[in-house]
């Protein structure tokens, strides 16, 4: 007989040998997705006794774990900005930083209120529900060029009853877009790391991650270039873009919306301080 305590220990003592970052927080979130329990009621049954099924069931997720597999895969969702987003491999995990690209959205747009908003690479469709979700009257656009992708993004706009607003669309960024579409707010986290530094991410991103909705041509820029050079046609004159961007980008992506006629850009750090935002307009 083991108890839930014993077992708390036991993985987290496993997941530290495999080199996972915070083992003991990432056992009891395990332990308590098994079992059906919040952190708080996990506490509270430390002492309790588990059966065989129970056992099996978190030996699986210990196993996927310590391959590396992250978390948010074995858990299979993730919170982003009070919404829970499904997740899998088909696309990014949605992050902490990218919740912040969405408030400072949110802070710079504080007087007016966007009607049509375009997410280019929407991914799990996190920042398109979650802008839908804040712009009661916004209709968005969500595009991802992978269709695996894009099913996942449905099936999230569809649990979390956006499908009235949040429209999902198979393109390559704006290829696929009507020529008369024209929207307030262009909003994306492209592709923007190199091969080198997908090489020394971390085993859960370079193992398990779509590579391509990580990397980029050009030193990471070659994305985020067509999305500026083409914003033209689909951007209203008082429009915004906002960008999610690699840390050592932005003045390269200054230079870039310089030279395209963009006479505004505001540049923000994520929450380990560095550059990693980027606000356009003309």
């Amino acid at each position: 007989m083991i108890t839930v305590l014993e077992v708390i220990k036991k993985t987290s003592e496993f997941l530290a040998t495999k080199g996972v970052e915070s083992p003991r927080l990432n056992a009891e979130i395990i332990v308590g997705h098994a079992l059906n329990l919040s952190r708080m009621k996990l506490y509270l049954q430390f002492e309790r006794i588990l059966t065989e099924a129970e056992l099996e069931v978190i030996r699986s997720m210990v196993r996927r774990r310590g391959h590396r597999e992250p978390l948010q895969y074995i858990l299979g969702y993730v919170d982003f900005n009070e919404l829970m987003i499904k997740v899998d491999k088909r696309a990014l995990i949605p992050r902490p930083e990218t919740e912040l690209l969405v408030n400072i959205i949110i802070q710079k747009l504080s007087t007016k209120s966007p009607s049509k908003i375009l997410d280019l690479g929407t991914g799990s469709g996190a920042i398109a529900l979650a802008l839908a979700n804040y712009y009661s009257g916004a209709v968005v656009t969500a595009v991802d060029a992978s269709q695996d992708a894009l099913n996942l993004a449905f099936d999230n706009i569809m649990a979390l009853g956006f499908s009235e607003r949040v429209k999902p669309l198979l393109s390559s960024w704006y290829d696929s877009l009507p020529i008369d579409s024209m929207y307030d707010l262009i909003v994306s986290n492209p592709p923007y790391l190199t091969a080198n530094e997908l090489a020394l991410a971390t085993p859960e991103v370079n193992r398990y991650e779509p590579s391509s909705a990580l990397v980029a041509d050009q030193e990471g820029l070659s994305d985020i270039k067509i999305i500026l050079s083409q914003s033209h046609d689909f951007l209203k004159s008082e429009g915004i873009i906002a960008l999610e961007t690699g840390e050592t980008q932005h003045q390269a992506i200054k230079n870039i919306a310089v030279q395209l006629g963009y006479t505004h850009f505001d540049s923000f750090k994520d929450l380990a301080g560095k550059d990693r935002f980027v606000l356009i307009a003309r």
